[in-house]
C-alpha cells in the first residue's frame, strides 16, 4: 500500500501517545486507556504498521462470484488491479447477463445458475452479492460444494440465519466472513489504534451518520421488505459496525424510525451506550445529507467530513483546536478485504479478527433490536410472536 504518515496542518509540537502494538483487533478497545507519552515520529511510525499489510502480498485465490450487480462490478475491477487474485467465474441465473458481466470484466467462465458457479472446480472462493434475502441460500450452497466464502454486507437477514451459515463453515472447517469492507481499511484500523492508546481521552461519543437519496421505486429492491430492503441493512450497518469496531457489543440500543409505505424502514436513528460512551447511529435513504462520522473524546476528536466507510483521511483536532491530517487514504477499498480472506483461507483459518463471527454476528442482533422497536419484520420470518 501507499506510505502512511502525517500531514500536519499547522504545527504540533506536543506529545502524543502510541497505540499498543500488541491490541489484538479481535477485541473491542473500550471507551479508552491511561496515556503513554511519545514523541510525533514514533506515533508516525506506529500508524504506519497499524494499517496493515499490503494487499499484493497476499496469497493469490480464484474468486468465483455470485450475483452480477452493481457491488460485484466494484470487486471485479479492484481485485485483479490491487491483488494478486483473479475473478475466475460469475454465476447468474441469467446466463446471458452472466455472459455480459464476464466479457466486460475479463471473466473466464459464466455460469447460468449458482449451483454450476459453486460446483466449478476453478474457483477457489466465493464472493456472495446477491440481496440481503438471498446471502443465507447462497452462502450455504457455496460451503456445502465446499468452498470458503465472502459474504456482503448485511451478512444475512437476521441473526438466525447468520448462525445457521456460520454453523456450517465450522462443521465443513471452511473459512466464512461478512463483507464488511470498511473494518478492514487502513482508516479503520487507525482509528481504532487511536482509541485504543488512550490518544484521544477518555471516549465520550460517536456520531456516525450515513444519508443517500437512493431510489425509492416501489418496485425496486430496496423497497421490497421480501428482499431485505430498508435503510438498515443497507446503510445502517456500516455506522453499527463502526462503532462496534471501536466498543464492541453495548449496555443498551434505543431506536426510532420511520417506514415507507410498503413496510420497510425509510430511516432510523440509534443511540447506544457503553458505560458512560454513548454512540449515534443515523442511516436514511433517502436525504441528500453527509455520511460523516466523528469520534470524540476527552483530549481530542477525529472526524471525517463525508463517505466515512470508504478510504479516507482522518482529521484529529486537539483540544486547543490543533488540526492534523492522517493521510490513510487509499486507492480502491475493496482489495484489503479479498486480501484479507485470501490470508487466512492459505493459512486454514476458518474466520477474521477484523470482522470476525462474534463481530457479525453481534452486529446482526443489534439490527434484530432496531427491528423490533421499529416493529419490521420480513416476510421469510412470519408473524412476530404473541
Amino acid at each position: 500500500m501507499s506510505d502512511l504518515g502525517l500531514t500536519p496542518d499547522r504545527t504540533n509540537t506536543s506529545n502524543t501517545d502510541p497505540p499498543n502494538p500488541d491490541q489484538s483487533l479481535s477485541e473491542p478497545l473500550g471507551p479508552g486507556s491511561p496515556d503513554q507519552s511519545r514523541p510525533d515520529a514514533d506515533w508516525s511510525d506506529r500508524l504506519d504498521r497499524a494499517a496493515g499489510p499490503d494487499p499484493a502480498a497476499a496469497p493469490a485465490l480464484r474468486w468465483g462470484i455470485i450475483g452480477p450487480g452493481g457491488i460485484a462490478q466494484r470487486f471485479a475491477r479492484e481485485i485483479p488491479r490491487f491483488t494478486a487474485s483473479t475473478i475466475q467465474a460469475v454465476g447468474s441465473r441469467d446466463l446471458g447477463r452472466a455472459r455480459r458481466f464476464a466479457d466486460c470484466f475479463g471473466v473466464p467462465r459464466a455460469h447460468g445458475s449458482y449451483q454450476e458457479l459453486v460446483a466449478d472446480p476453478t474457483v477457489d472462493a466465493v464472493y456472495v452479492a446477491s440481496p440481503h434475502s438471498e446471502h443465507h441460500d447462497h452462502a450455504l450452497l457455496a460451503l456445502r460444494a465446499g468452498k470458503p466464502v465472502l459474504v456482503e454486507k448485511s451478512f444475512a437477514l437476521n441473526t438466525a440465519q447468520a448462525e445457521e451459515v456460520l454453523d456450517e463453515a465450522r462443521a465443513r472447517g471452511l473459512f466464512a466472513m461478512e463483507a464488511m469492507w470498511s473494518r478492514c481499511l487502513p482508516h479503520y484500523a487507525v482509528l481504532r489504534q487511536l482509541v485504543a492508546s488512550g490518544r484521544l481521552g477518555q471516549l465520550r461519543n460517536i456520531v456516525a451518520v450515513h444519508n443517500q437519496s437512493l431510489d425509492l421505486d416501489p418496485a425496486g429492491r430496496l423497497m421490497n421488505p421480501a428482499l431485505g430492503g430498508g435503510a438498515l441493512l443497507d446503510l445502517g450497518v456500516y455506522p453499527l459496525h463502526l462503532a462496534h469496531w471501536l466498543l464492541g457489543a453495548p449496555d443498551s440500543l434505543q431506536a426510532v424510525g420511520l417506514l415507507a409505505d410498503s413496510g420497510v424502514d425509510r430511516a432510523e436513528t440509534i443511540v447506544l451506550r457503553w458505560g458512560q460512551t454513548i454512540a449515534t447511529a443515523v442511516a436514511d435513504c433517502a436525504a441528500a445529507g453527509r455520511c460523516s462520522l466523528a469520534v470524540v473524546g476527552s483530549k481530542a476528536r477525529v472526524d471525517i467530513e463525508d463517505w466515512f466507510y470508504c478510504p479516507q483521511d482522518l482529521i484529529l483536532t486537539e483540544l486547543d483546536g490543533r488540526s492534523t491530517v492522517l493521510n490513510t487514504k487509499v486507492e480502491g477499498g475493496f482489495q484489503f478485504e479479498a486480501a484479507e480472506s485470501a490470508r487466512r483461507i492459505a493459512a486454514g483459518e476458518l474466520e477474521s479478527p477484523l470482522v470476525s463471527w462474534r463481530a457479525s454476528l453481534e452486529v446482526m442482533g443489534l439490527m434484530d433490536q432496531v427491528r423490533r422497536q421499529l416493529g419490521l419484520r420480513f416476510p421469510q420470518e412470519g408473524p412476530a410472536p404473541a
